[in-house]
């Protein structure tokens, strides 16, 4: 089976190739710096030609609000037109858990914007929403920082390790198109605020947490559904502490 992962060269495309070559698939790692730029097109039906899935887990580079929903309406449309056009059997899309949830944040209206063109195309399609990524905790503590403390808020999230994403999306782009939204999220629930309290124990940072119920998450208030998946979702096996383990291990080795 002929595979191309559009954003194959990032964090999740990188480890999603890498399982579905070991899976003995096709697989063709997609990107501007492989020369497949879905913006432009360049290389993008050479890419596609004799593919049978594509995967798209390209971000968008930049968060400003119209900036993103350019990009993921541009790069969405000839995208499904070059697929359509080389007769791809199956469009698999990650997104995120709760986007419809989450609009008053530019970012994911671009999402929503992206999801409904895929929905609206004839390419046979599956969305595997997920939810927020381990990788992502320092980028959260960043932007809620206010002097030396950390404002959250309390709300659920049920965050997730890259690597059980990319492993989903696997099973996912070898399947059979479900022409609707699954999703999948780590295996424990726990306030927001509390993750963050746990990520910065465990790499020394010494600033303090402090919970608000009207802390903004990248400008949308939350609650408990916001963050976290629905009913029957797919579960993660690697719980953060242990990825927390794993990554400070990583630069002695």
């Amino acid at each position: 089976m002929k595979i191309v992962v559009i954003g194959g060269t990032g964090l999740i495309g990188t480890k999603l190739v890498k399982i579905l070559r070991e899976g003995g698939h096709d697989v063709l790692a997609a990107s501007p710096n492989t020369g497949v730029n879905t913006i432009t097109r360049e290389g993008l039906a050479e890419a596609l030609d004799g593919a049978d899935v594509v995967v798209d887990v390209a971000n968008a580079p930049v968060w400003e609000d119209q900036a993103v929903l350019d990009f993921f309406e541009t790069s969405g449309r000839n995208l499904l037109a070059a697929e359509a056009a080389a007769g791809v059997r199956h469009h698999v899309a990650l997104s995120v858990v709760g986007t419809e949830r989450l609009l008053d944040s530019g970012y994911f209206r671009g999402k929503m914007a992206q999801e409904n063109l895929i929905v609206a195309s004839n390419v046979p399609y599956t969305i595997l929403r997920a939810t927020q990524f381990f990788e992502f905790v320092s980028g959260i503590v960043q932007s809620a920082a206010v002097g030396e403390e950390i404002h959250l808020s309390p709300a659920l999230i049920q965050p997730i390790s890259s690597h059980d994403v990319a492993a989903a999306l696997a099973d996912v782009a070898v399947g059979n198109p479900l022409n609707g939204i699954t999703e999948v999220a780590g295996p424990e629930a726990l306030p927001l605020d509390e993750l963050v309290r746990r990520f910065l124990k465990r790499t020394g940072d010494q600033r303090k947490v402090v919970p608000d119920v009207h802390a903004r998450y990248f400008g949308v208030a939350l609650n408990d559904q916001s963050l976290t998946p629905g009913k029957n979702p797919r579960i993660g096996s690697v719980r953060f502490e242990a990825w927390l383990d794993q990554s400070m291990a990583q630069p002695a080795s």
